[in-house]
């Protein structure tokens, strides 16, 4: 290990996340502190139709702008099954219960002061009904868009959400059989 953990110290809680402070000493000998934000884990729902994507919009409030991005979220529990995340989420937030969903990766979301990770799925077979959206989404709106028009948003740097991005790599980089996605 390249790094040793001498103690650690909780330092902030709220139901969805906490922080703790690690005093830590190096391979080569020099120590220091490491911050280190611990949530629990997600997952990302890549909901694909007819050659659209389905996509979330909504105010996020740390960049102070609306966001577009797939459904993704996690149900603040520990030990859940990702797909069991995946379902719910998916659900909540667009109304989709999806007839297939296809396990793509794992993405750790902030490698650098966190070990959260998030599930990526493509769901296919989508039967919509009403979506139930938490407090914090109230603004919510749900998009359909051609993956085209999706694809020219990323070139466009219109879509910024790390996670979104990822699991679109990982989606695109796949092999095997996909639905087409081309319109």
């Amino acid at each position: 290990m390249n790094i040793r953990r001498i103690s650690t110290r909780e330092v902030y809680r709220n139901p969805w996340m906490s922080v703790r402070e690690d005093e830590v000493e190096r391979s080569n000998g020099t120590r220091g502190i490491y911050g280190v934000v611990e949530k629990h884990d997600s997952a990302i729902i890549i909901p694909v139709e007819d050659a659209h994507v389905i996509l979330v919009e909504q105010f996020r409030y740390p960049v102070g702008e609306r966001s577009i991005e797939f459904p993704q979220g996690s149900l603040e529990q520990s030990d859940l099954d990702p797909l069991e995340i995946a379902r719910g989420e998916l659900r909540q937030e667009t109304g989709i219960q999806p007839g297939h969903l296809e396990y793509l990766g794992e993405i750790f979301i902030a490698i650098g002061y966190s070990g959260q990770k998030t599930h990526a799925f493509l769901a296919t077979g989508l039967e919509h009904g009403p979506n139930s959206p938490d407090e914090e989404e109230h603004d919510l709106e749900v998009l359909k868009l051609p993956v085209s028009e999706f694809e020219q948003l990323i070139r466009e740097n219109k879509i910024k959400d790390a996670q979104t991005l990822a699991a679109w790599a990982l989606y695109k980089t796949r092999s095997g059989s996909r639905p087409k996605t081309n319109p």
